[in-house]
């Protein structure tokens, strides 16, 4: 569950990526392999957002200062950034993407997180320019997805989704998602019955 408790921190699943080619890392910090995976994997991030936050809990982890990212930025070690490029100018540099929740399923999430960046080299996507100081801040930066329905939509209108999954995935799972989203929204919750019948 991404968010079990309102008062606490949510529970993630940070995606660490590199590439290597013959036993070595490409990622450097002015290569290009580097930049434009990144811009790839941040430019296709709202539309392939059902795989990294799946259920309608997983929206709750966005929050301002809960160590969950609310912004699609980049910087460089910096944990308030949805993209957090560590290791730099080390055989170890790589890209975490912060997003990704601990009910998101991993195989979906790095599929997605690969077939971004990968399309961002054979397009030679850029990526926005490096934010600096605190992204929880930053008005100017793109929002990461608020619910599950806002996803949907994104996920329902992505020709780049149905390129690299194909149609009869992206339908399976556009159903799948589809089917979560009503049923929480035909469940009258407990905030609902102290808030609206129980105080009345």
């Amino acid at each position: 569950m991404a968010k079990p408790a309102a008062e606490r921190a949510g529970s993630s699943c940070h995606i660490h990526l590199s590439l290597w080619r013959d036993g070595k890392n490409v990622f450097t910090k002015d290569g290009d392999e580097f930049r434009w995976f990144l811009g790839g994997w941040i430019a296709h991030a709202a539309e392939m957002m059902p795989f990294y936050a799946p259920t309608v809990n997983s929206y709750k982890r966005y929050q301002a200062g809960s160590w969950a990212p609310t912004r699609l930025a980049w910087s460089y070690d910096n944990r308030t950034a949805g993209f957090r490029v560590v290791g730099v100018d080390t055989a170890g540099m790589r890209i975490e993407c912060r997003i990704a929740g601990a009910d998101a399923n991993p195989y979906l999430a790095l599929a997605a997180s690969l077939a971004s960046g990968l399309d961002g080299i054979e397009n030679k996507i850029e990526p926005p320019p490096e934010f600096e100081g605190d992204v929880y801040t930053a008005r100017d930066q793109p929002q990461v997805p608020h619910t599950l329905n806002e996803s949907i939509a994104a996920l329902e209108s992505s020709t780049f989704a149905r390129q690299v999954f194909g149609d009869d995935v992206v339908d399976h799972y556009l159903h799948f998602f589809r089917t979560e989203q009503r049923k929480f929204d035909s469940v009258v919750t407990d905030w609902e019955r102290r808030r609206y019948f129980e105080m009345g």
